[in-house]
C-alpha cells in the first residue's frame, strides 16, 4: 500500500481491508461498455461515458494499494472499424478524460505514457496526450499507461522494424538483439511486464493486446461489465492473484522451497 495518501474518491475504507500481495503492474481490458447501455435502453456512448467513471476508480485504488503500473486497453487499431458516430465520440471522451483528470492525475504522483499509434489520432489530441505526458513525466507513484489505436501484432512489427532499421544503419548487430533489446524497443519501453490481466464482461480472450508482454501474466475474467466494475471487483481480482502459485516452469514444490 502507498505510504502516501492523496485525496482520493475511492473507498478508502474497502481498499484498507486488503491484506495479500500486490501485482506490481496491472492490465485490464475493459470490456462491456455498449452491453451496460443496451441493458439499460440507452446509446453505446452513454456506456463509455459511465465506463470512464470505472476508469478513475481503477486508477486511484490501484494508487492507493501500491501498483507500480496500471496499463488501460482503451482503444484497439480494430476499434477503428465501428461506426464512424461512437468512434468521433470515444475520441471526444478520451480528450475530456484527460482534460479533467489532468490536475488530480499531476497531483496523485501518477505518470501518463499512452500507448499505441498516434498518427490515427487528430492533431489536438496527441497535442493534449503530449503535454499531459511531458507534465507528468516526473511523477514516480504509478505509470498510467493507456492504450489508444493500439494493436500488439502491429507493435511487435513496429519494434521489429526499428530493430532492423538500426542494424542496417550499422547501429547494432544482429546478434545484439536479446529480450531485454526488443522489449525496450515496444511501445512499453521495456517497462515491467503485466502480473495480472483483467477482463471485464465475461470474455475470455486477450484480443490483440499486449501479446509480447503477457507471457507470464495471471488471467482473470470476470463477468462484471466495466461500468459496474468497483472497488469490490478489483479486490476479488487481487484475491485471485494472491491464491496463485507463479512457477515460471519451475514445480510447485520448488517454488515452496524458495
Amino acid at each position: 500500500m502507498s505510504e502516501t495518501r492523496p485525496d482520493l474518491t475511492v473507498n478508502e475504507e474497502l481498499l484498507a481491508t486488503y491484506d495479500g500481495p500486490i501485482p506490481r503492474h496491472v492490465a485490464i481490458i475493459m470490456d462491456g461498455n455498449g452491453r451496460w447501455a443496451k441493458q439499460r435502453g440507452k446509446m453505446r456512448i452513454k456506456g463509455h461515458r459511465a465506463g470512464a467513471g470505472s476508469v478513475r476508480c481503477a486508477v486511484e485504488s490501484c494508487r492507493y494499494l501500491g501498483v507500480d503500473v496500471l496499463t488501460l486497453y482503451a482503444f484497439s487499431t480494430e476499434n477503428w472499424h465501428r461506426p464512424r458516430g461512437e468512434v468521433s465520440g470515444l475520441m471526444t471522451l478520451f480528450d475530456v478524460y484527460i482534460k479533467k483528470e489532468r490536475r488530480r492525475l499531476v497531483e496523485n504522483g501518477i505518470r501518463l505514457h499512452v500507448i499505441g499509434d498516434r498518427s490515427r489520432l487528430s492533431k489536438k489530441l496527441r497535442k493534449a496526450i503530449a503535454s499531459l505526458e511531458e507534465e507528468s513525466a516526473q511523477n514516480e507513484e504509478m505509470i498510467l499507461q493507456v492504450a489508444v489505436s493500439y494493436g500488439g501484432r502491429e507493435e511487435i512489427l513496429r519494434a521489429t522494424r526499428e530493430l532492423g532499421n538500426k542494424i542496417a544503419a550499422g547501429e547494432i548487430d544482429a546478434d545484439d538483439i536479446d529480450e531485454e533489446l526488443f522489449s525496450s524497443a515496444l511501445y512499453t519501453e521495456g517497462r515491467i511486464d503485466p502480473e495480472l490481466v483483467i477482463r471485464t464482461s465475461g470474455e475470455q480472450r486477450i484480443s490483440n493486446f499486449l501479446l509480447w508482454q503477457l507471457a507470464y501474466a495471471e488471467l482473470y475474467f470476470t463477468e462484471t461489465l466495466w461500468p459496474d466494475f468497483d472497488e469490490a471487483a478489483l479486490l476479488e481480482s487481487f484475491g485471485s492473484f494472491a491464491a496463485r502459485q507463479r512457477r515460471f516452469g519451475k514445480t510447485g514444490e520448488q517454488v515452496e522451497e524458495e
